[in-house]
C-alpha cells in the first residue's frame, strides 16, 4: 500500500479543505498588512500585501477546478472535469505575473521619488506576522498536495513559503530606514518583485510540464516494476501515464503465455490492475492490455 489517500473523492475533499484553510489564513495576513500599509506608506509592505492579496485570489479557481473535478464524465468530456486543475494552474500563472509588473512599478516610482515612511514599528511587525502567517500556510498545503498529489497545491503552499521570505524582505528594508538608507525600502520591494518572478518560473515549469502529460521521474518505471512483478506477466511492454488533476492515469501493454485461456488472461490483467492501483502513489486507474506469445 501507499501512503497516498485511498479515493478521488477523499483526495479532492481534503484539497478543498485545504484551499479554504489556507485562503482564510492568507485574508487574514494580507488584511492586517493592508492597514499598516494605509498609515506607513511602505513601499515593501506594500508590495508583499499585493503578492498575498493575488495568492489569495488564486485560490479561488484552484477551489472552483476542484469542484469541477467532481463532475462525472460526459459524452463532451469522456474523461472527466479532472485536468480543469491544470487549467486553473495557468489562470494561478497569470495573476502572479499581474502582481509582479504592479509590484515592479511602484517600486520604480519609489526609488525615483522616495516617500516619508511612517509607523515603522508597525511596518516591522507587519513583516513578521506576514513571514509566520504564510509559512503556517505553507505547510499545511505542501503536506496535504503531497498527500493527495496535487501539484497545485504544492506550488500554492511553495508559493505562500516564497511570499513568507519576501515578508522577510520587508523586515530587512524597515531596518534599512532605521540604519538610515531611505531607498532601502523601495528597493526592497524590487527584491520582492524579483522574488514572484522566481516563483512564477518554477510554477510555470510544473504546470506546464502536466498539460504536456509529463509525470515525474520514477514514475513509468515504478509501473514496469510493479507489473512486471505479477505472476503470469512475461513481459511488459509500452507503458503511458499522465495526471489528471491530482490524480494519474495510465495504460500497460503485457505479454502473456499464449497458451493461457482468455479468462487466465483477463484474471492476469486484473491483478495487474489491482497491483498497480495499489503500488503506484496516486494511481486512479489504469487500461491493461493483454498480448499472447
Amino acid at each position: 500500500m501507499t501512503d497516498s489517500i485511498e479515493t478521488a473523492e477523499e483526495a479532492r475533499e481534503a484539497g478543498i479543505r485545504a484551499a479554504w484553510i489556507g485562503l482564510a489564513g492568507m485574508m487574514a495576513t494580507a488584511g492586517l498588512q493592508l492597514a499598516i500599509v494605509a498609515i506607513s506608506g511602505s513601499i515593501s509592505l506594500f508590495a508583499d500585501t499585493i503578492h498575498n492579496l493575488g495568492h489569495a485570489v488564486t485560490t479561488i479557481p484552484l477551489l472552483i477546478a476542484f469542484r469541477l473535478g467532481r463532475r462525472p464524465p460526459t459524452r463532451r468530456y469522456p474523461y472527466g472535469f479532472r485536468r480543469a486543475e491544470d487549467v486553473a494552474g495557468v489562470l494561478i500563472a497569470v495573476v502572479v505575473a499581474a502582481s509582479a509588473v504592479w509590484i515592479i512599478v511602484e517600486a520604480v516610482t519609489a526609488l525615483i521619488e522616495p516617500r516619508q515612511l511612517t509607523n515603522l514599528g508597525w511596518v516591522f511587525a507587519a513583516g513578521l506576522i506576514g513571514a509566520a502567517g504564510n509559512e503556517l500556510v505553507a505547510i499545511y498545503r505542501i503536506r496535504v498536495g503531497r498527500r493527495i498529489g496535487s501539484a497545485a497545491l504544492i506550488a500554492e503552499g511553495n508559493h505562500a513559503r516564497a511570499d513568507g521570505l519576501t515578508s522577510l524582505v520587508v523586515v530587512a528594508a524597515v531596518i534599512g530606514v532605521w540604519l538610515g538608507f531611505p531607498r532601502a525600502d523601495a528597493a526592497a520591494g524590487l527584491l520582492v518583485a524579483v522574488a514572484v518572478v522566481w516563483i512564477l518560473v518554477n510554477s510555470c515549469r510544473t504546470i506546464f510540464r502536466r498539460l504536456m502529460d509529463g509525470v515525474d521521474d520514477g514514475t513509468v518505471e515504478r509501473i514496469e516494476s510493479v507489473a512486471g512483478g505479477v505472476d503470469g506477466v512475461r513481459d511488459v511492454g509500452r507503458v503511458r501515464a499522465r495526471w489528471a488533476g491530482h490524480r494519474l492515469e495510465g495504460d500497460i501493454t503485457i505479454t502473456v503465455d499464449a497458451a493461457a485461456t482468455v479468462a487466465d488472461g483477463h484474471l492476469i490483467a486484473r491483478r495487474v490492475n489491482e497491483e498497480l492501483r495499489h503500488g503506484v502513489r496516486h494511481l486512479d486507474h489504469v487500461v491493461v492490455h493483454v498480448h499472447p506469445n
